[in-house]
């Protein structure tokens, strides 16, 4: 049997932590259970887990600054947010914090283990892709930087690089808006496709220089990267 895969759990609901834990226990995982945002920090730093399942409201650290301390130590983890709060500004200072996924409470067991996955299959990817040349493009997704010939390199977001990555994966093929939006977003809703619409085209931007590649929009379906 595989080694069971380490994920810290920040939940201050005692009820609510022990359910989430037992139940991913039950799945080959190793739930760390925190009470708080300042014991989380620590044990996270101690025991460097897989993957961050963060209740948005608790005491004396809150999940959004917590996170906001482990992005400074790593830039890759996983980080799924828990919160009663439904407000957009909400979501979108998870995601921009470096959040990977929101759920909402109240949520399903399958549902919270269905984005758990996903969100290791993503990371599995990064660490097990290579260097990719395309065009006159150099694109490191381990490192997220992407370099035009001998040109100096430039950072790309987490998201950027995600986005880039499954562009390429799917070349001179459509990728589905819907697929990529619930893979990389959460969810495909309107204000997260505005928001895939932006990273689309600071994609473009970045790849300009090369003008046999392009990112073409297959209108009511999704996206190509052609070259």
């Amino acid at each position: 049997m595989d080694k069971p895969i380490k994920i810290l759990l920040a939940e201050d609901e005692p009820g609510l932590g022990l359910i989430i834990k037992e139940s991913l226990e039950t799945r080959n995982f190793n739930v760390l259970l925190c009470e708080d945002g300042d014991i989380a920090y620590k044990v996270y730093q101690k025991e460097q887990p897989e993957l961050l399942v963060l209740d948005v409201m608790m005491p004396k650290k809150d999940g959004f600054t917590l996170a906001k301390d482990i992005r400074l130590e790593d830039d890759n983890i996983p980080i799924i947010f828990l919160t009663a709060k439904s407000q957009t500004q909400d979501v979108v200072e998870g995601f921009s914090i470096g959040g990977n996924d929101y759920l909402k409470k109240p949520f399903s067991m399958e549902e919270l283990i269905v984005r758990i996955h996903n969100l290791l299959d993503r990371t599995k990817d990064q660490k097990t892709s290579h260097v990719v040349r395309f065009g006159n493009y150099i694109f490191n997704f381990p490192k997220q930087t992407l370099q035009f010939k001998n040109e100096t390199k430039m950072q790309l977001t987490h998201r950027e690089a995600h986005l880039l990555f499954h562009l390429l994966k799917n070349k001179n093929e459509v990728l589905e808006r819907s697929v990529i939006l619930k893979k990389l977003w959460g969810n495909d809703d309107f204000f997260n496709a505005r928001s895939m619409d932006v990273f689309i085209s600071k994609l473009r931007k970045k790849i300009a220089k090369d003008k046999t590649i392009q990112i073409v929009n297959v209108r009511g379906h999704g996206y190509k990267l052609i070259y």
